[in-house]
């Protein structure tokens, strides 16, 4: 928890952005008003294409499921935000109960969805969550010391339902065996513990890479046959090639995040992340290894990226399911996220359930 923000400086940037009224439309409807005004100029790399290097925030407050109370609404209208519309309150009139999930996936990009009882459970094994936590307020990583972009989303998941596809029969049965392994085995050792607590992944990490409530940062550099790209937390790098090589891995080689190959489609940069271990999750649900993550970058302006996703995995959810997130650009450099060196928590956890052992 090393992440330092200049608070005054980003409250500014936030309100200054959160006031320009080209981002609060859909990004698509941006992209056109600001290629129609000639005010804004996407930055380009020697070779043409947009640069996306930058250090970026992805935090957002739109939920990852639609509001129930949304039905198929994809985006407010400035009257619904005028009216006290979004968020908690879905699209729910003021003295409406406030919205209820849309299905799986509520939390904000992958976050946890409140601090209340429902929201204290552990994400990576459905069981009650540890108790003792940061409180983030305490270190600037949140409230109006965060920049974020601005969006009119109902949802980061895109389409007319705006939530996760059901489960296969394969993943309910996969994620039913997991749970009872660890209600039985997750004091056992440092192997039956949470992959996040290995730091080894964090939920949002990906891809597709989600906020991760702090620490939501990403570094991009790009070069002319590669593209790099470095999260805070957990400190994981993603060397991308664009021009076609090096050789694909086989399949029956398989990574924690996968590999990752892009090219470019326009000015568009697409990124096909295939060769996933059957360990990797994403949103809470454990995948399988037919599991490919399309994702694809846009500079819509000097500002700005928006980065899309589809998640396609047919031995997990029943079909394709897909989402977007701005991500707005940051004076900030990206700090080492010391993971194992102050993981406490893993000695702490263990040693207390020995002590629990000998009672």
């Amino acid at each position: 928890m090393n992440r330092i923000f200049a608070s005054t400086l980003t409250a500014a940037a936030a309100v200054a952005f959160l006031a320009s009224p080209a981002f609060a439309q859909a990004p698509a409807a941006a992209v056109k008003a600001a290629a129609a005004s000639g005010t804004t100029a996407v930055p380009r790399t020697a070779d043409g294409h947009p640069d996306l290097s930058g250090v970026f925030t992805n935090v957002t407050t739109v939920p990852m499921a639609r509001p129930a109370n949304c039905g198929a609404k994809e985006f407010y209208t400035a009257e619904d935000i005028a009216a006290g519309l979004g968020g908690a309150r879905g699209c729910a009139q003021p003295g409406a109960a406030p919205a209820g999930r849309g299905g799986a996936g509520g939390g904000r990009g992958g976050a946890a969805a409140g601090r209340g009882a429902a929201a204290n459970i552990d994400p990576e094994t459905g069981l009650p969550a540890l108790q003792v936590h940061y409180d983030t307020s305490q270190f600037g990583l949140s409230g109006n010391t965060i920049v974020r972009s601005t969006s009119m989303r109902t949802s980061i998941i895109t389409g007319p339902d705006g939530k996760l596809p059901p489960l296969t029969a394969e993943a309910q049965k996969r994620q039913a065996d997991r749970r009872a392994f660890t209600a039985a085995h997750q004091w056992d050792g440092p192997e039956t513990r949470p992959i996040g607590e290995r730091c080894i992944s964090w939920p949002g990490e990906g891809p597709p890479m989600m906020s991760e409530g702090y620490n939501s940062n990403v570094q991009i550099v790009q070069g002319e046959s590669y593209v790099g790209v470095l999260q805070e937390m957990i400190h994981d790098f993603r060397m991308i090639p664009t021009n076609g090589g090096p050789v694909a891995l086989p399949d029956s080689v398989h990574q924690w995040f996968g590999s990752s190959r892009g090219h470019w489609e326009g000015d568009k940069l697409v990124v096909v992340t295939t060769n996933y271990t059957d360990k990797t999750q994403i949103q809470n649900t454990p995948t399988s290894d037919k599991l490919k993550v399309t994702e694809k970058f846009s500079r819509i302006d000097p500002k700005n990226v928006l980065y899309e996703f589809t998640v396609d995995d047919p031995g997990t959810w029943t079909q394709p399911w897909s989402g977007e997130v701005t991500w707005t650009k940051i004076d900030s450099p990206i700090y080492e996220y010391a993971c194992h060196e102050g993981n406490y928590g893993m000695a702490n956890n263990l040693s207390g359930a020995r002590a629990t052992e000998k009672k």
